[in-house]
């Protein structure tokens, strides 16, 4: 399986990224699920005090309201994503630990400041491991491209 996503809205995560070195960012990926389209990402504030740098925490009542929000213009949650700072684009055992079945989960790794890669990966289903998913950029949304 390939995730897809919009160019624009990939640099807009990687902007994110960089912005929050040397702390890990987190964000939704949002779009259609069928499709396994990302074309907007919503990125979240860390709230996580002590370990920021290798660890995230988004309080569950703003994750609920901005996938509602979502929700209420017609997006699906496509997944999540996070950075790993000075560290590799690779799922952590704790990554692993607390993803959720069908859905996507990218990393990215910044590096010095810097974007060094991305990667997105999938739980399967006996939770033993996560799978790489391709990402493959587009210009734009599929619904979309009868505008000019």
């Amino acid at each position: 399986m390939s995730l897809r996503f919009v160019a624009a809205e990939q640099d807009r995560m990687h902007a994110h990224a960089a912005e929050g070195y040397p702390h890990e960012v987190v964000g939704i990926l949002a779009g259609s699920r069928a499709e396994c389209t990302v074309t907007e990402v919503v990125p979240l504030v860390n709230e996580r005090a002590d370990s920021a740098h290798n660890r995230y925490k988004v309080g569950g009542l703003l994750l609920m309201r901005a996938e509602q929000a979502l929700e209420a213009r017609g997006l699906e949650v496509v997944g999540y994503y996070h950075s790993h700072p000075d560290h590799p684009s690779q799922y952590s055992d704790y990554d692993r630990d607390h993803a959720l079945p069908n859905m996507s989960y990218v990393i990215v790794s910044v590096l010095a400041g810097q974007v060094a890669n991305t990667l997105s990966w999938r739980l399967v289903d006996d939770r033993s491991h996560m799978t790489p998913e391709s990402i493959a950029l587009i210009d734009r949304a599929p619904s979309d491209r009868s505008t000019p």
